[in-house]
């Protein structure tokens, strides 16, 4: 399939009094709606299926894409086309994006014209979702880690838990810390600490399947949500954790080890009881008490 890659490169002087500078009032009152309708989330998504639905009054396209470095979306259904139309958003000269058509016929002079004129609506929208969601992502990242912390993990049980319970399948719980970690942070220094803490969380993705998720709780305290769980899938997470504390030149030269607890999430739990279990397997670890795992 042959694809015609037409980079457009403009930036938008935008004036929400542009709107009513038209002899046209019907369309100076569309123009008006759309805007209006564009503000009323932050969702990317929802942003483009909405002006999806004005640019197919003047352009015929099978796909609408948006993309900024790794943040892709694209409107419902969108699928592949014989050429494609880029537009390169900007506002104020800097660089916001790419918005992409696909097309199978090309697009005529005048409304060309149109489109471009309809971008400059949905900037400032896009923009706004963009530091939403950049905003939310930091709202649920441990700053020194960058794994998720505990206000994601409370999002992250329920829905794991949720899906479990709809899938008829088994999910895992993983809870962690460090032992003698303040030994540790009070002889050598926070500044070793804190590479202990950045290197240990490594060592706990490094660890896990891409269907897990790895959580910081704050100080030496992380978890891990195992989906699709079973015993043989939690003893192969904790044997490659410390394999990984091992090998990782940092964390072997401060000795440094971590005790683990865990167990299944039981079909009458709700995300406190399933945690309080998998805390209190961790405390017995700790204690050299043997850890009996809950089965669903």
């Amino acid at each position: 399939m042959q694809t015609l890659n037409l980079l457009e490169s403009r930036t938008y002087e935008y004036n929400a009094f542009k709107v009513f500078d038209t002899s046209n009032s019907e369309n100076a009152q569309r123009k008006l709606a759309l805007m209006e309708q564009l503000q009323c989330t932050l969702e990317l998504d929802k942003i483009l299926n909405i002006f999806a639905m004005e640019a197919a009054k003047y352009v015929s396209f099978s796909g609408l894409y948006f993309t900024r470095g790794t943040l892709k979306t694209s409107i419902r259904g969108s699928r592949k086309a014989k050429a494609e139309r880029q537009f390169e958003l900007k506002i104020n000269n800097e660089f916001l994006g790419e918005l992409t058509y696909a097309i199978n016929s090309p697009i005529s002079l005048t409304n060309y014209k149109i489109l471009e004129d309809l971008h400059q609506y949905i900037v400032h929208p896009i923009n706004n979702a963009i530091q939403f969601k950049h905003a939310m992502s930091l709202a649920m990242q441990d700053g020194l880690t960058g794994l998720a912390n505990r206000r994601y993990f409370d999002e992250q049980i329920k829905r794991a838990m949720h899906h479990a319970n709809r899938q008829k399948r088994q999910v895992g719980l993983m809870v962690c810390d460090l032992n003698k970690f303040k030994i540790i942070n009070d002889t050598h220094g926070h500044h070793i600490g804190d590479e202990i803490l950045i290197n240990f969380a490594r060592a706990l993705e490094l660890s896990v399947r891409d269907s897990d998720s790895v959580f910081r709780f704050g100080g030496d305290e992380f978890a891990v949500i195992v989906e699709d769980a079973s015993e043989t899938s939690l003893c192969m997470i904790e044997t490659r954790i410390q394999q990984a504390l091992k090998q990782d030149p940092l964390l072997s030269k401060y000795n440094v080890g971590c005790s683990l607890g865990y167990t299944f999430m039981n079909r009458a739990d709700d995300e406190k009881s399933f945690f309080e279990r998998a805390d209190q397997a961790l405390y017995r670890q700790k204690m050299n008490q043997p850890i009996a795992l809950s089965l669903v």
